[in-house]
């Protein structure tokens, strides 16, 4: 099984592929495990038997690049993390465990973006949003907190990388108001509550991403949640 089939990875950044047994099987003793990880137009990422890496038929990119965790893995997690993720990276994997209570596999679509949260700041009633990396070009939009949008201009800068850097400015921004500056591909939403404060920007970032239509939406993929932060005019 796996909790996520179809992640969005940020390209240059670490991403975890997840596999593992059911807990209802974990609950047997699962004896010696096999795990194997393949690619479909690539074939071995990783493999691991007899408690060890078995790695002499590994495709040359992913050299130095993959691994699972032993400890995890004996409790039937098999998830595998991929290292600076790269865009040739993407694509459908196959991870195939077997132990001695039974076997399965499960296929996970690889999908790669760029995407940061923004910095917010304030001041003189002007309220900016700054992204360094999003790719492709994405769409921002703003809303206050009764969910109307806000005129505001944005500009974009594209990077050496093909990547763009996201300016954004709310002007007319009020002190105590709570504004959300949503930035979006077909793949990533980044979703930023900015509430004005006296000396700041109290701010919240919930990054969310996309599912096939085809598959029920029961849960966020990946939903990170960015911690408080403040940020003092200077």
């Amino acid at each position: 099984m796996s909790s996520n089939t179809k992640p969005v990875a940020n390209l240059g950044e670490d991403q975890i592929l997840s596999c593992y047994i059911p807990a209802d099987i974990t609950q047997n003793s699962l004896g010696e495990m096999f795990v194997s990880w393949e690619k479909t137009d690539l074939g071995l990422v990783f493999r691991y038997q007899n408690g060890a890496p078995a790695l002499d038929d590994q495709a040359v990119v992913f050299k130095g690049r993959v691994q699972v965790f032993p400890d995890a893995v004996v409790a039937g997690n098999a998830s595998l993390l991929l290292r600076s993720v790269r865009n040739s990276d993407k694509g459908e994997y196959t991870c195939s465990i077997r132990s001695s209570v039974g076997q399965g596999k499960v296929h996970i679509q690889l999908r790669t973006a760029v995407f940061s949260a923004p910095t917010l700041k304030f001041s003189n009633n002007i309220l900016t949003s700054e992204a360094s990396r999003w790719s492709p070009k994405p769409e921002v939009t703003w809303l206050n907190q009764t969910g109307n949008f806000q005129n505001a201009s944005t500009s974009f800068t594209e990077l050496p990388s093909g990547a763009y850097s996201v300016l954004s400015t709310l002007r007319s921004a009020q002190v105590s108001e709570t504004y959300s500056c949503r930035i979006e591909t077909s793949l990533v939403v980044a979703l930023t509550e900015a509430t004005i404060t006296g000396t700041g920007v109290l701010r919240r970032t919930i990054f969310t991403f996309s599912v096939a239509s085809t598959l029920p939406v029961s849960f966020y993929l990946n939903l990170v949640i960015g911690f408080l932060c403040m940020f003092y005019v200077v």
